[in-house]
């Protein structure tokens, strides 16, 4: 999975000093960090879009010379809203993220899987990359399966649409979608499209 990080304010993160990495006292080989993560760490990143949280983070350092391989697991279950009912439904986190990372002149994540950070700086906060790392397993549309909706609210949504279907079809009956714009064969024809049709007659 390739995650694209969210800048985040420092500022935030600092406040968030259980997830910072003491990278340049490791020793060669490997180190693990363990987080158990409720909607503490959810407020403390700002987040609206979760309601309830009880995630484990594992975050695996390989220390190889001056390079530092990150893992990054995550398992668990998120409350967010339904975008149809908008109840609370169920989200199941199951997600990895690698990144490498090396010490330069200043902070960068300008390439894939490759962070830099600053020679002066001896720990880095994995916060953020914990929190994209979950927040990208939450598709753009989630709703509830068929049938586990709210029924008041869906019955709602379905009322609300049915007026708008009554009031598209009387508009149409009115004559009021009717387009001046008409090719040959009695299609609607785009505008763009027929100033380009102009142009070609022309040459």
């Amino acid at each position: 999975m390739f995650v694209t990080l969210r800048r985040f304010n420092f500022m935030l993160l600092e406040k968030l000093t259980t997830f910072e990495l003491p990278l340049k006292g490791m020793p060669c080989g490997t180190q693990q960090f363990e987080y158990h993560l409720g909607m503490d760490f959810f407020r403390e990143m700002e987040s609206t879009d979760v309601l309830s949280a009880a995630v484990d983070a594992t975050v695996e350092v390989k220390r190889s010379g001056d390079i530092y391989e990150l893992c990054i697991t995550v398992a668990g279950e998120l409350g967010i809203p339904c975008d149809r009912c908008l109840e609370q439904m169920s989200h199941r986190v199951d997600a990895e993220y690698r990144v490498s990372v090396k010490y330069g002149e200043e902070y960068s994540d300008d390439a894939d899987n490759v962070i830099v950070i600053a020679e002066s700086s001896n720990t880095m906060n994995v916060a953020g990359l914990i929190f994209d790392t979950i927040m990208l397993t939450i598709p753009i549309k989630h709703v509830h399966p068929e049938g586990g909706c709210d029924a008041a609210m869906q019955a709602q949504l379905d009322a609300h649409r049915a007026t708008i279907a009554e009031e598209d079809a009387e508009g149409w009956s009115d004559g009021e979608g009717e387009s001046d714009n008409v090719n040959d064969d009695n299609f609607p024809c785009d505008p763009r499209w027929e100033a380009l049709r102009k142009l070609k007659d022309n040459n």
